[in-house]
């Protein structure tokens, strides 16, 4: 098990997994016709993974536009706030199809708000891509459309995602061992 910053990470999916998982998922994003594609990524978590599977959208054909969204749903605390917009796209979505990409899906609230805000502006069709599914969390009815990995109910880091801002450069998700 590597040790990063002194913690011992376990890692869960392999850098290699991920890979191929992406070119998977931009395989099955290229097989449905799209109006005009516009990529939505939302962070900070999802940057590494939406840009690995934009190259690999790119792979198979496509070239959709790409912007990026800042949500909150904590605040400087653990517990939900609601959601809020901290940076809004600049582009118009009205007519357009829109594939959000998160890092992760847990209770569903940010990826409901996200969605709903772009139907709210007028896109023609929503759809969602995030690398990890975790349905122990889920609040309400919210599917990905496209699923890297079914996540166990384990607070995962790497790939992008973090704990207090660490551990986003590792090139896989993992597990922190002992108090992160």
């Amino acid at each position: 098990m590597p040790v990063v910053r002194g913690k011992t990470i376990d890692p869960l999916f392999s850098a290699e997994a991920i890979a191929e998982r992406n070119h998977a998922i931009a395989a099955e994003i290229a097989a449905t016709p799209r109006n005009d594609l516009l990529v939505v990524a939302i962070l900070k978590g999802s940057f590494i993974f939406a840009a690995d599977l934009i190259r690999a959208m790119h792979d198979v054909g496509l070239a959709p536009e790409v912007e990026f969204i800042t949500l909150s749903s904590y605040g400087k605390g653990t517990t939900s706030q609601g959601v809020k917009i901290i940076k809004d796209i600049d582009s118009l979505v009205k007519d357009r199809d829109v594939l959000l990409i998160d890092d992760i899906l847990e209770s569903g609230r940010t990826l409901r708000f996200a969605r709903d805000l772009m139907y709210e502006r007028g896109a023609s069709n929503v759809s969602i891509a995030v690398l990890l599914d975790k349905r122990s969390k889920r609040e309400g009815q919210l599917e990905a459309d496209h699923v890297g990995f079914e996540c166990p109910d384990y607070f995962v880091v790497g790939y992008g995602m973090d704990v207090a801002y660490a551990f986003r450069e590792l090139p896989f998700v993992g597990v922190v061992k002992g108090d992160a």
